[in-house]
């Protein structure tokens, strides 16, 4: 007589399958194939975790070089001089200043010129 593994192989298989929802073909509903592609997924969602956050610091960078040159210095120059004046406003804030706060951003620009 065959045993069929029970509870908690269908369990397991059961686990692997919905987090296979949304994928197109039998990769949604084929336990082997849904099984390959959700490593694959989970494998891609742990590497990019850490990508994204090298993203978001590239397009921080490039906004704040971006306002600083409006400013009249460059990234390296202000990011130099605002570690001398002793100023510890990060990436992310010094972004979201040159998007939303121009006038804010450029005492920044000015303080960091001054140092």
């Amino acid at each position: 007589m065959r045993v069929k593994k029970g509870f908690k192989a269908r369990r397991r298989r059961n686990r692997v399958l919905k987090l296979a929802k949304g994928f197109k073909g039998r990769r949604k509903n084929c336990y082997r194939r849904a099984n390959q592609a959700v490593e694959r997924a989970l494998d891609y969602a742990t590497r990019d975790r850490r990508v994204r956050k090298r993203e978001f610091r590239a397009l921080w960078i490039t906004r704040i070089n971006a306002a600083s040159r409006l400013a009249g210095t460059t990234y390296s120059q202000l990011i130099r001089g605002l570690a001398k004046a002793g100023v510890a406003v990060d990436r992310k804030i010094m972004a979201e200043l040159a998007v939303l706060d121009p006038k804010g951003f450029e005492a920044i620009a000015a303080i960091a010129k001054s140092a």
